[in-house]
């Protein structure tokens, strides 16, 4: 009856948010307790060199390293995307988007329910909604926060779905979690479709939740039944969704302003052609 009332009043009363808000405060420090070991660890393996200058070199490094790949990410993308719009339009350089480094300090361990906890929440500015990467693509979004960590849904959740396009054609659909933790899928892909193994899938930004041109998932199998309307398309998540612990949060307000401002310079382009 206790769980009965408690799902009624989660469903029915906003309250409950808050005060779910409130207990994951609380036990905020047992998860910092329940990631110590690693830490722990990592600071026995330095005992024999100088650690306080190896450790500051060494998270120096390894954040450089992960904004640089980041800023990479979206190269392939804006290269097909060049070609296909330079006969249009000038080309234009991107501004980067605004990124927040944190680090992964623990996983859900429900099989059903793909998500792991971030060690900032809403004391740090971040939000519902926002775009989680690592080095290799877009990992999920905020799905809840407390003060101090947040709760990541993977894209792999049997819940997501993440529109995409594909990075050769610039077809575009929705890749939809399957909760399997190495696999997507294409939604409604038309059997006339050209997709093939191997093709490179990054986000849309349609929607406004995910900015434009950054890797989600490298396409696997593409399967043609005759007895359907639609190929059956499975592809392979481009981030380290197992392995990674250190993320970054994407704050894509400066990409969206920055492709209004380009399709704002389009229209105008093509006014004056028109003209």
């Amino acid at each position: 009856m206790l769980s009965i009332l408690l799902i009624t009043a989660d469903v029915f009363w906003n309250g409950m948010r808050q005060g779910r808000a409130y207990i994951s405060l609380v036990l905020t420090p047992v998860q910092w307790l329940v990631d110590l070991p690693a830490e722990l660890a990592d600071e026995v393996s330095d005992v024999v060199v100088d650690r306080g200058l190896l450790m500051k070199e060494n998270a120096r490094l390894k954040a450089e390293a992960l904004l640089l790949e980041q800023k990479g990410q979206q190269l392939d993308s804006l290269a097909e995307e060049n070609s296909r719009l330079r006969s249009l339009l000038n080309g234009r350089i991107r501004i980067p988007n605004e990124v927040t480094l944190v680090e992964l300090i623990g996983v859900n361990p429900d099989p059903f329910q793909h998500q792991v906890v971030v060690n900032r929440g809403s004391e740090d500015g971040l939000f519902l909604g926002q775009p989680v990467l690592d080095s290799g693509g877009i990992m999920g979004q905020i799905v809840e926060m407390s003060h101090y960590t947040s709760r990541v849904m993977l894209i792999t959740d049997a819940r997501h779905a993440i529109p995409v396009e594909l990075n050769r054609t610039g077809f575009r659909a929705i890749a939809l979690g399957k909760g399997e933790p190495d696999e997507l899928e294409l939604q409604h892909v038309s059997d006339t479709i050209d997709i093939q193994e191997g093709d490179l899938l990054v986000t849309s930004g349609l929607a406004g939740r995910f900015p434009r041109g950054y890797p989600v998932a490298v396409v696997t199998e593409v399967t043609h039944d005759p007895g359907l309307s639609f190929t059956k398309v499975r592809a392979k998540p481009s981030a380290r969704l197992d392995k990674s612990r250190h993320l970054l949060l994407v704050d894509p307000l400066a990409d969206m302003t920055e492709q209004t401002d380009a399709d704002a310079q389009a229209d105008t382009v093509i006014v004056e052609s028109v003209e």
